[in-house]
């Protein structure tokens, strides 16, 4: 073989080695990370499946993962890879894991949220259905205890669109044990208790973690620094407790 041709020869294995390395490169799988999803389905509601879908896909249909039923708590905790996903939180009085939500079902929004590795902390309200309407809980008329009033602006003015959350500590730093409905246009809010006892209540337009910049939130106090007490007896609704959110700055 003369120069040339082994020049040629040299030239065609280095091609062919590049070739080699491209392909190996592209064949190699992308590892994604991995991340999770958990919290708190208050009121806390036991029974409550999370299902959680690709953005773009049918959300009445096939979910992407499925958490299992809450326990007495509340709490769910799903692993996911990393990625934009909508998760809805459902509960059929029949006991089935599908099907449309009736009367007696409960049914949460539906939620954007992103993992990106670590830990999405959420708080998930998922009211029962009225007829053609939802609320938190059914048992107002059964239990005949809890606490109604308005929720007001530093203008004295309603607030629409604005939720009570209920504490059992006054640190009120742990998740609500109750949350009410969204007020309406009148800024009025009724939520039923359990039982009676002291409570320490907030209002806030917006649901999970501390209140951020912009957000609407007030607690009810009666002029003091530490939040107000309020005693519920069994059995009795306790009226005209109202709180006056502000923003936060």
């Amino acid at each position: 073989m003369g120069k040339k041709g082994i020049v040629w020869l040299m030239m065609l294995v280095l091609v062919g080695l590049s070739g080699c390395s491209s392909e190996q490169k592209a064949a190699a799988p992308a590892t994604g990370g991995q991340g999770r999803i958990k919290g708190q389905v208050v009121v806390p509601l036991e029974g409550v499946t999370l299902f959680v879908y690709k953005p773009g896909s049918d959300l009445y249909g096939p979910a992407f993962a499925i958490s299992p039923p809450t326990g007495p708590d509340g709490a769910f905790d799903l692993e996911l890879p990393d990625g934009d996903y909508v998760a809805v939180a459902r509960k059929h009085k029949d006991g089935t894991a599908v099907g449309p939500i009736v009367a007696g079902d409960n049914r949460s929004d539906f939620i954007k949220v992103s993992v990106k590795g670590g830990t999405v902390e959420m708080t998930v309200v998922a009211p029962v259905k009225i007829g053609d309407q939802r609320r938190l809980s059914g048992d107002v008329a059964a239990t005949r205890t809890g606490l109604a009033g308005r929720i007001v602006d530093s203008d004295g003015k309603p607030v629409e669109g604005a939720r009570v959350h209920v504490y059992d500590h006054v640190q009120m730093s742990e998740r609500p044990k109750f949350v009410s409905e969204k007020t309406g246009p009148d800024g009025r809010y009724l939520i039923s208790l359990p039982a009676g006892g002291t409570y320490y209540i907030a209002a806030r337009d917006k649901f999970g973690g501390p209140p951020k910049l912009g957000d609407l939130y007030g607690r009810y106090d009666q002029g003091t620094i530490e939040p107000s007490a309020v005693v519920v007896r069994e059995g009795e609704l306790l009226k005209e407790i109202n709180i006056t959110v502000t923003k936060v700055w």
